[in-house]
Order: structure tokens, then sequence, then C-alpha cells
């Protein structure tokens, strides 16, 4: 299992009118966590992109536990639990500055080859890097 740690900073602009997060932004968020932990491997989405492959998500869930606040440092924990194929499912767990979990989130997204507009396997640096994971 692939797992990686974020921190993220909640800005007044990602906020409602009580203080919380606005439920929209986790989508945001996730995207953060996706992209630091690919990049904490030495990839990057703009080195896959110019490999020709794109990762559009497929599908997202959220559970809100408790709201994310103004000003607060939010850890997201995300990890890969297998091993990728034309498909990759990523996990996000958030803690507020207490360690409390207060949100779960999961994205699938798919490799695409950009020039036929098909799924395909993930390239192979990217498999290479992600293999000692699950071994």
């Amino acid at each position: 299992m692939f797992s990686h740690e974020t921190k993220v900073r909640v800005r007044y602009g990602e906020t409602d009118q009580m203080g919380y997060m606005y439920y929209g932004n986790y989508a945001e968020f996730y995207e953060v966590a996706r992209v630091e932990s690919l990049r904490s491997l030495g990839m990057t989405y703009r080195s896959m992109e110019e490999d020709g492959v794109m990762m559009p998500v497929l599908e997202m869930h959220a559970k809100y536990l408790k709201p994310a606040l103004y000003d607060q440092e939010i850890t997201i924990k995300t990890q890969i639990e297998k091993m990728p194929g034309v498909k990759i499912h990523f996990k996000y767990y958030f803690y507020n500055e207490e360690q409390e979990l207060i949100h779960e989130g999961e994205t699938t997204l798919a490799f695409i080859d950009m020039k036929r507009n098909r799924p395909c396997m993930p390239p192979a640096l990217f498999q290479e890097k992600m293999k000692p994971f699950f071994e």
C-alpha cells in the first residue's frame, strides 16, 4: 500500500459564512493531495501528460464527519491500496490540528492515452515507482 501525507491550511476564501470550509472545496484538496503524493514519488501530472497520458476523475465520494475550519492546518493522508492498472483509486483522510478524523473521501481516475482518447496502462516509469509498495 502507498501512503503519503500533505498539509494544507484552510484559507478564508474557502469557507462559508460559518467559517466552515465549503463542501465543494474538498475536491480541490483531494487534487492537492494527489498531486503531492505523486510528486513524492518523483512523478508529476505534467510529466505524464508529456508522455501522452492524462488522468480524468471517473468517480468521487465524500463523507463529512466534522467541519474543516478557517485557518486550520489540515493533514491529508492519501492512500493507494492496490497497484494501479487502467484505473487508480485514491482514499483521503483529513485530520484537524487535534488529529481528529474530520473527513473521508475517495476518487477513481483513469489513465487515458491522449492521442487515441482510450484507456491505457500507466506510463512504465509510474508503474516502476509504484511496484515496491505492492510487493
